[in-house]
């Protein structure tokens, strides 16, 4: 994971708001999630050793936290967290500085990408599965030659309804999965998964450019709850199905 916190943007920017979601608990308890490091491992990345450092690189060590607006500003960047309360909700967002001539939607930035994720992983948490320990598998790579194009034609999730929906389909290893669509964006999509003991599926894609002619993917299996041996059997069956598929590239920055 990196040793230094991403370059904040240059030249003519504004703030634009990255990600918003309602999160179903109080702002306070919203705020420790994002100060509490032991907290923030149930919702931040995934799972890796390096892990507890970059939380405490990003966190503590690069965050200023003004609890009293509870706003996150992290150093050497542009990108804030703001918690607002609403009533026993909260409000929690990511803001960031775009060029001033672009939106985000505009621009692939793994760090946009990442906080979208991380922080609908955050709702997740709260939503589904408060106070319980997670779990996750971590895929990326290219596709590789024969299987061209990108995750979600690979698995089928090319026509997905709004958030909220459900969904029901043979899901890359898995036979007759379902769930409810989680959230939907331009280069990523999140479902939630009953295979997983209710887990949360984020599917992440770069299209191919100049630089990436097979364009890079990734997929971030959440779980909380599995025993041992489902878990053992998720990460093995879900790991040969991808190798199949794509390369397994080295694990990036969670950050």
């Amino acid at each position: 994971m990196s040793e230094q916190p991403p370059a904040a943007a240059t030249g003519p920017t504004l703030d634009r708001v990255l990600v918003e979601v309602t999160v179903p608990a109080p702002a306070d308890a919203v705020w420790a999630a994002l100060r509490d490091p032991d907290q923030i491992k149930a919702w931040f990345g995934w799972d890796a050793d390096t892990l507890a450092d970059e939380i405490d690189f990003i966190f503590v060590k690069h965050a200023v936290a003004d609890q009293a607006t509870r706003t996150i500003q992290f150093q050497g960047t542009q990108d804030r967290y703001e918690v607002e309360a609403k009533g026993d909700q909260s409000i929690v967002r990511i803001v960031r500085a775009a060029p001033a001539d672009q939106e985000w939607s505009d621009i692939y930035d793994a760090m946009t990408e990442g906080w979208i994720a991380f922080t609908e992983q955050l709702r997740f948490a709260f939503a589904r599965h408060r106070d319980q320990p997670r779990r996750t598998v971590f895929l990326t790579g290219v596709p590789k030659e024969g299987h061209e194009g990108l995750l979600r034609a690979a698995l089928g999730l090319t026509a997905l309804g709004a958030p909220g929906e459900p969904w029901a389909q043979d899901l890359g290893p898995d036979r007759a999965a379902s769930g409810e669509v989680w959230h939907v964006g331009r280069r990523q999509t999140g479902i939630t998964v009953r295979h997983f003991g209710d887990g949360l599926l984020v599917l992440m894609e770069r299209e191919p450019d100049e630089k990436h002619p097979r364009g890079e993917v990734s997929a971030t299996l959440t779980t909380y709850g599995l025993p041992d041996t489902d878990f053992a059997a998720l990460d093995s069956r879900w790991k040969a199905w991808w190798a199949e598929r794509f390369t397994s590239a080295a694990l990036p920055s969670a950050d």
